[in-house]
C-alpha cells in the first residue's frame, strides 16, 4: 500500500492500514504533485487523479520509507501538540492582562510578568467607581486563568521530559532544548536513519538555504519549506545560545565579524544547530539499537557548533547531495 503523506493529512489511514497489518509506503507530497503537473488533466486534483499520481510515485520511486507506528512516538505528538495549545493559550491570557492593567496603570506593566507579580500589582489598586471596581475583578480573573495554566505546563513538561529520558535519548543536554523541543524533535523526525545525512535533514527541516544562483552570480537565499515546527525548534535553541556566553554565541559573532548581516548570521547558526541536533540524535539511535557510535557516511560526531572552521560551512551547501541506492529503511511515525 501507498498513502501520500504519513506524517500528514495521511497519518490516520496510515495507522489504519499499519493496525491491520498492511505494508504501508509513505508517498511524499511533493513528489506526487510533480507527477499530477506532468498528467493529463492540467494538474486537476480529484481522487482518482491523487490516487494514480501515488501509485506512480510508489511503483518508481526507489527507497520510499516503510512507514511503522510507534506508540511511544504517538503518544508523544499528541503531549506536545497539547504543550503547544498551553504555550499558546497563556500568550492569549497574558496578552489580555496586559491591556487591562495598561488601562489600570499608565505605562502597563513589564512584559514578562507572572501570576504572582500581577496579583501583586493588582492588590495596590483602591478603585472608587464601578468602572475602577471592575477592570481589577475581570483581571484577578484572568490571573486565576493564568496560575491553572501555569500549572498545566509544569505538569506537561515534566511528563515530556520523562518520556524523552525514558526513550534512551540525550537532547535535553543540548543548551536551548527543552522538554518540549525535546518531544517535537523525537514526534516528528521519528527515525533519523530515514535521512542519508545531516544535508537531507537540513533541508527538510528548512535551515539549508536555497541556490539562487544566475550565471556568475553565485547566491542563495531563505528557505520558506521544509517542516516548520522543527524549524521553529532550532530557531528558539539559537535565541537561547544567544542570550548565554555559549559556543553558538561566539559562531555568530563570528559571522558577523566576517560580513554577515544578523539575520544572516542567525541563519547560519540555525543550520549549524541542525548539524548537531542530526548528530545527536544519531549517537542516540544508534546506541539505543546498540549499534555502535558508526552512524551513516557524512556524519560525525564533531559536527557540533563549537567548531567555527567546519570543511563545509552550513550556508555553503545549500542542497543535499544525490542519495545513493540504499534498501529500503523502515520509518518510525509519531
Amino acid at each position: 500500500m501507498a498513502v501520500e503523506g504519513c506524517n500528514g493529512v495521511g497519518r490516520h489511514i496510515a495507522h489504519r492500514l499499519v493496525h491491520d497489518g498492511e505494508s504501508v509506503l509513505d508517498v511524499p507530497a511533493k513528489l506526487s504533485a510533480q507527477v499530477r503537473v506532468f498528467a493529463t488533466g492540467n494538474g486537476r486534483k480529484t481522487d482518482p487523479v491523487d490516487a494514480h499520481s501515488v501509485a506512480l510515485v510508489a511503483l518508481r520511486t526507489p527507497n520510499l520509507v516503510r512507514f511503522q507506528a510507534d506508540p511511544e512516538l504517538v503518544v508523544l505528538g499528541m503531549l506536545v501538540d497539547r504543550r503547544d495549545e498551553l504555550g499558546r493559550a497563556r500568550t492569549q491570557t497574558v496578552d489580555r492582562l496586559h491591556r487591562l492593567l495598561l488601562e489600570l496603570f499608565p505605562g502597563g506593566s513589564k512584559k514578562f510578568l507572572s501570576a504572582a507579580q500581577a496579583r501583586a500589582l493588582v492588590a495596590t489598586i483602591k478603585p472608587r467607581d464601578i468602572v475602577g471596581k471592575t477592570r481589577p475583578r475581570l483581571a484577578v480573573e484572568l490571573i486565576a486563568e493564568l496560575e491553572i495554566i501555569d500549572k498545566k505546563i509544569k505538569a506537561a513538561d515534566r511528563d515530556l521530559r520523562e518520556l524523552v529520558v525514558a526513550r534512551g535519548f540525550t537532547l535535553l543536554d543540548l543548551h536551548g532544548i527543552g522538554p518540549s523541543g525535546a518531544a517535537r524533535l523525537l514526534a516528528d523526525v521519528g527515525d533519523i536513519h530515514r535521512f542519508a545525512g545531516r544535508d537531507r535533514f537540513a533541508s527538510w527541516n528548512g535551515t539549508a538555504p536555497l541556490d539562487a544562483s544566475s550565471g556568475e552570480q553565485q547566491r542563495h537565499r531563505l528557505s520558506r519549506a521544509g517542516n516548520r515546527r522543527i524549524n521553529r525548534t532550532l530557531h528558539i535553541m539559537g535565541v537561547v545560545q544567544l542570550r548565554n556566553p555559549t559556543a553558538g554565541r561566539v559562531y555568530f559573532d563570528a559571522k558577523k565579524a566576517a560580513g554577515k548581516t544578523s539575520m544572516e548570521a542567525m541563519r547560519a547558526l540555525k543550520r549549524r544547530l541542525s548539524n548537531v541536533v542530526y548528530a545527536r540524535m544519531l549517537a542516540d539511535q544508534n546506541r539505543r539499537e546498540g549499534a555502535g557510535s558508526g552512524g551513516h557516511s557524512g556524519t560525525t560526531l564533531q559536527s557540533s557548533v563549537t567548531g567555527l572552521t567546519p570543511d563545509t560551512g552550513p550556508s555553503d551547501k545549500p542542497q543535499p547531495e544525490p542519495a545513493t541506492r540504499q534498501p529500503t529503511p523502515t520509518r518510525t511515525a509519531p
